[in-house]
């Protein structure tokens, strides 16, 4: 009987520290389950996080970069710019492609169409467009950054470096940057260092003479000094016919350089030009390529889809874009008009700037709007 009470009280023992190791291990289940859900949250919160920056990305703003000169002093190299693109109105998607890449599916364009804007482009607005002259689906062009000189119906004409619009001189011609020759003293040498903390750029030097890339208030300040004997812009002549060895069509078919173009209008929707001799190298390549036509010369006679035409009327609105940097900007000078349908968004703020010379951030650039 003893025995029998000594084994129950050791059964019961044996059961109560069962029961209590139950109670304080783990139970294995319950943590596979807190660890899904805790994975599945994450989960929710990128996919969110990713569509939020698609959308946004697509349809409120982007992030850019400025790699080159090309639009200084306005935006300088290494500047890190926020592009609205509500103010001109989004494009929908023109490409199947992964979001977030450059990567995307040839043959698989699809029909898109702009979102309302709040704002047309207005001249001298500083835009974000995809370059013209490259062959691959629109979107998927490199992205540049020009000053729109010239809005649809716009006459523009350079003369002595100087861009008439409407036949009146451009108003913001003090603020940009062009190439200037400066002649000093005999025996006397133009110092870089000089030259570059006066907001100047030395280019090339020959004896007394110099090149430098720099606004016209810096200009001004260097016929000052002493030791220079004239400042002047320099001008390629009158005549002489750069455009002539140009690669890109548009310029072949003006007669001039980037100092001294001829008078033309932009296109815009609706307007009809004349197909002849004079202006058709002027008009062929938009026709075909930003229109979608099929243009042939014939016996002296224009075809366009297989119709004999002398006239086109022009179905999108065009821009004339120009680098702020004048004399150091390959911009439609060269390669032509920008097609509406090719306009990302408007420049809208600095957010950060980097000067890779000094290694270090450019503070008083932060958070500036452009403008």
């Amino acid at each position: 009987m003893r025995k029998q009470k000594l084994a129950e009280k050791k059964s019961s023992k044996k059961d109560i520290s069962s029961k209590a190791g139950r109670r304080i291990r783990p139970n294995v289940k319950d943590k596979n389950l807190r660890a899904k859900s805790w994975a599945r949250e994450w989960g929710d919160a990128l996919l969110f996080a990713a569509i939020a920056a698609i959308i946004i990305r697509a349809f409120i703003v982007g992030a850019y970069r400025i790699p080159t000169p090309s639009m200084e002093d306005t935006l300088l190299t290494g500047d890190f710019l926020l592009v609205s693109k509500l103010h001109y109105g989004a494009r929908t998607p023109m490409t199947v492609g992964i979001p977030l890449t450059s990567i995307y599916f040839s043959g698989f364009e699809v029909p898109w169409t702009r979102l309302p804007g709040f704002s047309d482009i207005k001249r001298n607005d500083i835009v974000v467009f995809n370059y013209p002259v490259e062959d691959v689906p629109i979107s998927q062009k490199t992205n540049y950054i020009k000053r729109s000189v010239g809005i649809p119906g716009d006459t523009l004409e350079i003369r002595d470096k100087i861009l008439y619009v409407n036949h009146e001189p451009e108003d913001r011609l003090a603020e940009y940057r062009q190439n200037y020759l400066v002649e000093v003293r005999e025996r006397i040498r133009l110092s870089p260092t000089k030259v570059r903390a006066a907001g100047g750029e030395l280019i090339n030097a020959s004896e007394q003479n110099y090149a430098v890339n720099m606004t016209a208030e810096t200009a001004s300040l260097m016929q000052e000094w002493p030791e220079v004997l004239r400042v002047e812009p320099f001008t390629y002549p009158d005549g002489a016919d750069l455009f002539g060895r140009s690669p890109f069509a548009f310029a072949r078919a003006l007669t001039g350089n980037p100092d001294h173009m001829p008078q033309i209008v932009v296109p815009f929707s609706g307007q009809v030009v004349e197909l002849n001799e004079e202006n058709l190298p002027l008009y062929a390549e938009l026709i075909r390529k930003y229109e979608n036509n099929d243009l042939q010369v014939r016996e002296g006679r224009v075809y366009i889809n297989g119709q004999r035409s002398d006239s086109y009327t022009i179905q999108h609105d065009y821009y004339f874009m120009m680098g702020d940097n004048r004399d150091n900007s390959e911009d439609s000078r060269f390669w032509g008009f920008v097609p509406d349908n090719h306009v990302v968004g408007k420049a809208w703020v600095i957010y950060f700037s980097w000067d890779s010379d000094r290694y270090l951030p450019r503070f008083r650039r932060l958070l500036s709007l452009i403008h």
